[in-house]
């Protein structure tokens, strides 16, 4: 179904105002990226976590998220709208595990899952295109802040 600028979105549901990513979602232009911007003072909360809280925090926020995501998107009547960006916390989140909270990073590691979020490589754009309900709109954010931790670890590592 195709995206309508005209969406029935309800921020006093918990649901549809967690899936928007606390209403960043609706910021124009490029939701996701305002989306993926209001995660970083959530990363900056849990960098004072212990590892395992983190990870667990990650897990709960991709658990939450194939509900989340998926309630909203048929709430409103269409299959990932560029408005819900739960999926972008959930990515983000997975970019920064276990890495040291510096700007530099916290700036690299958005910028790569930004790219890999908005470029799709194989086989994200793959997982984009064939898996749907909340566990597609999730899934192709996830591959992309896995791929996006990946070369962060190397930028960490060489630089």
């Amino acid at each position: 179904m195709a995206e309508s600028g005209r969406a029935k979105f309800v921020l006093t549901n918990p649901v549809h105002f967690l899936a928007l990513g606390f209403g960043s979602g609706l910021l124009k232009p490029a939701p996701g990226t305002w989306g993926t911007l209001a995660c970083v003072p959530l990363f900056y909360l849990m960098t004072f976590l212990p590892a395992w809280g983190y990870v667990a925090i990650t897990a709960s926020v991709c658990g939450i998220g194939f509900y989340l995501c998926g309630r909203c998107a048929k709430d409103v009547g269409v299959h990932d709208h560029s408005a819900i960006v739960w999926d972008e916390f959930a990515g983000f989140l997975i970019t920064m595990m276990l890495i040291e909270p510096t700007i530099i990073n916290v700036i690299v590691g958005f910028a790569l899952f930004r790219f890999f979020d908005i470029v799709k490589p194989w086989p994200i754009k793959w997982l984009d295109q064939k898996v749907h309900g909340g566990f597609g709109i999730m899934l192709d954010d996830m591959v992309a802040g896995l791929f996006a931790w990946l070369a962060l670890q190397l930028f960490v590592l060489y630089f």
